[in-house]
């Protein structure tokens, strides 16, 4: 049974020794430590929450810009922990703004996506499309009965759904 999702994920970037310090910058600002693989085997250098997760940043045989397009096969977006609501607004204000990061949006509440969400998308200086998003483990009644009531309207233009949608979204994966 899996219970810390997933290990960790390598981007590959194109101007790595041009990017690199912008990784730095970000992934230093949100608290993250830092190693690399000193060219053996391979270059990759690598952002890590402890004691599970990494990003690996490693250079492009191309050095064509990433070109970030919703619904375009691929990856579309890394989204990280965020520890509260303010550490986002913090983050864009502190660091995005004053670096100049093309936000696609700013920081807002996601009510559909689950109580309480709120987040802040924005694409790095490769093209690559970021979030920055933080949920309570333990929403406000008020994000509750909001999500809530949302999820009701979606209902109503779903006829086909036989049960509230928290229960018609829930898939069934074969086990062995």
């Amino acid at each position: 049974m899996r219970f810390r999702g997933v290990h960790h994920v390598e981007v590959n970037v194109p101007d790595y020794e041009k990017n690199l310090p912008f990784y730095d910058r970000m992934f230093g600002y949100l608290g993250y430590s830092s190693f690399g693989t000193l060219g053996i085997e391979y270059v990759s250098t690598y952002y890590v929450v402890f004691p599970h997760s990494y990003i690996g940043i490693q250079p492009a045989k191309s050095q064509e810009p990433c070109q970030f397009e919703d619904f375009k096969p691929g990856i579309n977006h890394i989204a990280l922990h965020a520890k509260n609501r303010k550490e986002i607004g913090k983050f864009y204000r502190e660091f995005l703004l004053k670096e100049e990061v093309r936000v696609l949006d700013a920081p807002q509440e996601y009510p559909l996506y689950a109580p309480g969400y709120f987040a802040v998308f924005f694409l790095d200086s490769s093209g690559i499309k970021w979030e920055l998003a933080h949920f309570p483990m333990i929403p406000s009644p008020w994000a509750f009965w909001k999500w809530y009531q949302l999820l009701k309207r979606e209902k109503e233009k779903h006829p086909e759904w036989k049960r509230h949608p928290i229960y018609e979204a829930v898939r069934k994966l074969p086990r062995p």
